[in-house]
């Protein structure tokens, strides 16, 4: 779950774009807005208003507000709404609250056509599954609940979003989202839904009554009927569970999760004294039992790991025995700089369907759903994640398509290179899974190189030279830690 990450590790999306004094962002988005058709593909998806500006005008407006140095929908249309159309603050606030606008069939669209544009490939795609949640307090906000913030340890009141990206070395494109609502102290709706049929209720139902796995599963199937497909489904922990192991194998596709250190048991076979002995163990006697003290190194990387084929029932007690074989990998993290070893709750378990993935592999792959942690953090310092000032729960709706919206365009607006020179320090927005793959891949080629050319000044410096490598080295350590979430906070709070 993400909570506002905060790192200087922390690899920028779209931060550099948006900083540059000299980027003219709106110039950019208007000329995409005309390349991408728009207006005809709104006209098409029924955006349609009876009187007043046109839909076109005002969703554009919608989309362009956050990068304009305003703090709301409000606000904007107070200071600078005239120059992009002649719409009021009443209209815009009555398009984010229609009920009968599909805003995940247009996200749906853009994000097609996103992916399409970075060239994304099957097999070197994963889909990232990951929530977050505003903390909100409104008690007039319908759909706000309980939910349990798992980095305080604590139950906090917000809307909690579940969002689905696809993770891949060309670029992270956030493809469907979905508002979660809780059992618990769950604030109803205020007012009926004008039509119990239109979108907006639809949407409030499966908030209510569907659960997280049931949610994924649905977002991932329309994703594959409108053509945007991967091949694995990474998650962390807080999703490692069979219903979410289940919906992965009824979608064809590869789970790689991280996993808790919970009660789940996995049956593990050993041959012993001339015959097969079979004993199901939770991870932690599972750890116990095979891992501890027998660690391997992994190649090209600074982690220990141990692999484990066993099998694992996804069924209920009272269900019929559905048993699949599955590969645990044990990883332990790194020493800490105050300590002379690694402490007995410093390692984290992954699971995967694919039998035939080497440590390495999986680590890699795992790294990949880094990519939607920044989105999260990107969406919710610059893209406008839930900032509509509306107490109308289509409003929400609505807040959280655009935003990943505003994500696709400015990716597509670095794909077609309309970003070049907006930043002498970086001239396209790096992809979080490209920084991960090809420093993964390529670390000790350029750790080579960097030595290489370090070598050179060795008589002006000295000794200094190891001390730079070291710290290189540190950074670059730290940063996969973060990524793979194997820092010592992290597993910690899991063993907990």
């Amino acid at each position: 779950m993400n909570h506002g990450t905060k790192t200087k590790a922390l690899p920028e999306l779209t931060a550099s774009l948006l900083r540059d004094a000299g980027c003219l962002l709106d110039n950019i988005f208007a000329d995409l807005w005309k390349q991408m058709g728009m207006k005809a593909r709104l006209n098409r998806l029924r955006f349609h208003k009876r009187s007043g500006a046109p839909e076109s005008e005002v969703i554009y407006a919608l989309m362009i507000w956050v990068w304009l140095k305003v703090d709301s929908v409000g606000m904007f249309a107070r200071e600078s709404i005239k120059t992009f159309t002649q719409a009021s603050k009443d209209t815009l606030y009555a398009a984010l609250n229609h009920e009968d606008w599909n805003w995940r069939r247009l996200h749906l669209e853009i994000a097609q056509q996103t992916t399409k544009k970075l060239k994304t490939t099957f097999q070197s795609s994963a889909w990232a599954i990951d929530d977050s949640i505003k903390v909100r307090f409104g008690k007039k906000m319908p759909g706000v609940s309980s939910h349990f913030d798992h980095t305080t340890g604590r139950c906090v009141m917000g809307q909690q979003v579940l969002t689905l990206g696809l993770s891949s070395a060309e670029g992270f494109v956030p493809v469907d989202s979905e508002l979660f609502i809780s059992k618990s102290k769950a604030q109803a709706l205020h007012q009926p839904f004008c039509d119990g049929r239109s979108v907006a209720a639809k949407r409030y139902k499966v908030a209510v009554n569907q659960t997280k796995p049931q949610m994924a599963r649905d977002m991932i199937r329309r994703a594959q009927r409108t053509g945007i497909n991967a091949l694995y489904l990474l998650a962390d922990a807080w999703f490692g569970t069979k219903a979410m192991i289940s919906m992965a194998s009824e979608l064809l596709l590869i789970p790689i999760y991280r996993m808790k250190k919970n009660t789940m048991k996995y049956r593990l076979t050993e041959y012993r004294m001339g015959k097969f002995i079979r004993r199901d163990m939770d991870l932690n006697s599972l750890f116990q039992h095979c891992v501890r003290g027998q660690w391997q190194k992994i190649a090209g990387q600074q982690y220990q790991a141990k692999v484990l084929d066993v099998e694992l029932n996804l069924n209920k007690p009272e269900e019929a025995e559905k048993w699949i074989k599955v590969r645990l990998l044990f990883v332990r993290g790194m020493v800490e700089d105050d300590k002379k070893q690694v402490g007995k709750h410093d390692w984290a378990a992954f699971l995967t369907t694919d039998l035939s993935l080497a440590p390495q592999q999986i680590l890699e792959l795992y790294a990949m759903r880094w990519a939607i942690e920044v989105y999260f953090k990107e969406a919710k310092q610059y893209l406008g994640f839930l900032q509509e000032q509306s107490n109308h729960y289509a409003a929400y709706v609505a807040s959280i398509h655009l935003t990943a919206m505003r994500f696709c365009m400015l990716v597509m607006a670095k794909s077609s290179r309309q970003a070049n020179g907006i930043s002498d320090i970086r001239n396209q927005i790096i992809s979080n899974a490209t920084a991960i793959d090809h420093a993964t891949r390529l670390w000790h080629m350029f750790h080579a190189v960097i030595a290489g050319a370090l070598d050179e000044l060795k008589i002006q410096f000295g000794d200094m030279l190891g001390q730079v490598m070291e710290t290189i080295e540190r950074h670059v350590e730290n940063f996969f830690a973060q990524a793979l979430q194997l820092d010592t906070r992290t597993m910690r709070l899991e063993a907990m």
